[in-house]
């Protein structure tokens, strides 16, 4: 999987935060960032800004293929057997055409055989959806809180007892991550 891109800015975390730009945890903060945007995209199985992608597929004797990162807004290139699929349409010109989550072919069909579809192609968010970029800032501000009580789950003082959340992420995090998992391989 390429590397992982941040799921949020340094400006959005602190305002949640409530700290103020140029406050002496900035370091530590962006690098929270980026280990945050690393596990979220390792626990969905995906890559959310847009990028170029090659693969090297296997061939069904189908007329579609799924694509493994989606959603999909252009493809460069499909070769089956090292031979190039020109563009084409659903209804008369042959060749491919794609949706943002399938690559279908007229007039052609993805032959069987084993590593013998390459395709070339852009797949991705332009921007990070609302929703990711939230979980992003919610996981990234409990790390943040965790300074101070790393590996402990609860502790008294003056009979007062106070727990701590020891998970890999919070139920709510969890909830919002969830419909954007990958959970089947391709």
């Amino acid at each position: 999987m390429p590397s992982p891109i941040d799921l949020t800015t340094l400006a959005n975390l602190e305002s949640w935060l409530g700290l103020a730009s140029g406050n002496e945890d900035e370091a530590l903060l962006a690098r929270l960032i980026t280990a945050t945007s690393g596990f979220i995209q390792t626990w969905c199985d995906r890559q959310f800004a847009a990028q170029s992608y090659s693969e090297t597929r296997d061939g069904t004797g189908a007329l579609r293929m799924a694509f493994a990162q989606t959603p999909v807004s252009a493809v460069a290139s499909v070769a089956i057997d090292g031979n190039a699929i020109p563009p084409g349409d659903a209804f008369s010109a042959p060749g491919f055409y794609f949706t943002p989550t399938m690559l279908m072919l007229n007039g052609y069909e993805f032959c069987r055989g084993l590593g013998n579809v390459a395709l070339t192609y852009t797949a991705g968010f332009a921007a990070t959806p609302p929703e990711i970029e939230q979980a992003c800032i919610e996981l990234a501000s409990l790390r943040y809180r965790e300074l101070g009580h790393i590996g402990t789950a609860s502790k008294s003082v003056a009979g007062e007892s106070t727990s701590f959340l020891v998970k890999d992420m919070p139920p709510s995090v969890a909830t919002i991550l969830a419909p954007w998992r990958r959970v089947l391989p391709l």
